[in-house]
């Protein structure tokens, strides 16, 4: 499979935003996001093989001692390391990251896949917690979400919007209620999109959409989300690459 990158950093976003997590970044989109922060993944980078990938995933989270704190009921003394499939898309490498996530989940990792949903999610392993970032109006790519991807969305999945405006948020608000999202998912998620050119300050002056003005919409019309800042932006330069 082609890779852009493989890093071990925090968990910048989802419910499990704050913790350790090794990345696997796969090359190559088929969107064209408007705010896209990783526009340097649509090429370059190698191939590499499944066996490369899970070595060099391992050498980054053993190395790392780091593991996922008890969760899901697990047993203590289990250790639960963390991994994220993103992109770029992922899922446009269908053939080789189904085998990927399989391997990882059989291996006893936590697997993340972070995918817009565009690509059939039929085949992720049922392990596998699927993030998906659905398009509002305002990214450029509204209506590439695939509706039947709706069956494959499992109770431990969850559903993120970006958003730049109050259409964006009109949009996922009423997405949500159309497919009666609430219950179905463990997180539905509203993140406010940063400018591609943030750089310096690490602070939310960086947002397109005030994530105050966000937060006063959401309790006026009591959307049952959650509010997700994307913290690595906030704890290093929002430029910053592999963090």
């Amino acid at each position: 499979m082609l890779i852009a990158e493989i890093y071990r950093s925090l968990q910048g976003e989802s419910t499990y935003a704050g913790l350790a997590c090794v990345f696997v970044r796969l090359t190559g989109c088929n969107l064209r996001c408007s705010w896209c922060d990783s526009e340097f993944s649509f090429s370059g980078g190698r191939q590499m093989t499944t066996d490369e990938v899970f070595r060099e995933v391992a050498r980054l989270s053993h190395g790392g001692q780091e593991c996922l704190p008890q969760m899901d009921g697990g047993e203590p003394g289990l250790h639960t390391y963390l991994v994220e499939i993103t992109g770029g898309e992922p899922m446009l490498q269908e053939r080789e990251v189904v085998p990927l996530m399989e391997r990882l989940v059989e291996a006893g990792y936590k697997v993340l896949l972070e995918t817009s949903g565009e690509r059939p999610l039929g085949r992720v392993p049922r392990q596998v917690v699927k993030i998906v970032d659905v398009k509002c109006p305002h990214s450029g790519e509204a209506g590439t979400f695939e509706p039947g991807n709706l069956a494959a969305i499992a109770p431990h999945d969850e559903l993120k919007f970006v958003l730049t405006d109050r259409i964006d948020y009109e949009f996922a608000r009423d997405f949500i209620a159309q497919h009666k999202l609430p219950g179905r998912v463990h997180a539905i998620l509203f993140s406010p999109a940063f400018r591609k050119d943030a750089s310096g300050p690490r602070d939310t002056s960086h947002c397109l959409l005030d994530p105050e003005q966000l937060a006063q919409w959401m309790l006026a019309d009591g959307v049952p989300a959650r509010l997700s800042l994307q913290i690595h932006k906030l704890i290093w330069d929002p430029a910053a690459k592999s963090v």
